[in-house]
């Protein structure tokens, strides 16, 4: 079996892959805590008992990183309990996806594997929406090559703004009220944010689609956001939650093919 390991800005997340491809299972940590190698190998450990698995059923690591100052004491992690020297998505990895943006080094791990996931899974002509700390929107065409990325902050970071520059509005759940017309402040609050930032993911769709002028194309979202959005838009096609790991698999197999 495949470890692929996803180092975001707000969390680390551990999926078991299968030789076919199929996730098993997945585990989820949180990046901002300082952790020694023994600690994530720890968090590793509890994932695999889990699931029942063994150290021995690992045959290979694949990490997609956004966050380098952890990567040191993550990969000694690595080697350490599981004894396998990790694949790590960066530079002269084979991805299967040309990167024709102006500046290619500052695209990030996590939008090539998901490109990567999307252009295998789905095809091209295709927007990427992955709903992670930053809300990205991702343009990969019918040859596979990333061209357009938009960025905008994250329905959780919108929400935190809200509460913490406002004094007397207090911090709430993250979902849609039953309706926009709110006579609270908690509804409202949550109209506000749920509705206006579904108000965006359309309205950003709309205008990738107007100036590509590809009203055909597909739209895919990931993140663990994505589904409060994905389930009040029609504009979504797929939601897809392991995009990251099937992209990571892509990626995997062309270089262990490769070597």
């Amino acid at each position: 079996m495949l470890l692929a390991v996803d180092i975001g800005n707000t969390n680390i997340t551990y999926g078991l892959i299968s030789e076919v491809g199929v996730v098993l299972g997945t585990f989820r940590i949180t990046t901002k805590m300082p952790r020694t190698s023994d600690e994530f190998g720890m968090s590793l450990m509890s994932f695999l008992n889990s699931l029942h698995a063994e150290v021995t059923d690992i045959k290979d690591v694949i990490i997609s990183s956004v966050v380098p100052k952890i990567m040191y004491a993550f990969t000694n992690s690595i080697r350490k309990y599981l004894l396998i020297e990790p694949m790590i998505v960066g530079p002269g990895i084979k991805t299967g996806i040309s990167i024709k943006t102006e500046s290619p080094k500052e695209l990030g791990a996590d939008k090539i594997v998901d490109a990567a996931a999307v252009y295998n899974t789905y095809g091209g002509n295709a927007l990427i929406l992955d709903f992670g700390t930053a809300t990205t929107y991702d343009y990969i065409d019918e040859n596979g090559t990333f061209l357009y990325s938009c960025i905008s902050p994250g329905i959780e970071i919108s929400a935190n703004a809200l509460w913490s520059q406002a004094a007397k509005l207090p911090e709430v759940e993250i979902q849609k009220p039953a309706t926009i017309l709110s006579k609270n402040t908690i509804n409202s609050m949550q109209a506000g944010i749920v509705y206006g930032y579904i108000g965006q993911v359309e309205y950003i769709i709309k205008q990738f689609k107007k100036e590509l002028n590809k009203p055909d194309m597909k739209v895919i979202a990931t993140g663990g956001l994505g589904k409060i959005i994905y389930k009040e838009t029609t504009m979504i096609d797929v939601y897809d939650p392991d995009l990251v790991f099937k992209g990571m698999k892509v990626i995997y197999d062309k270089n262990k093919t490769n070597e």
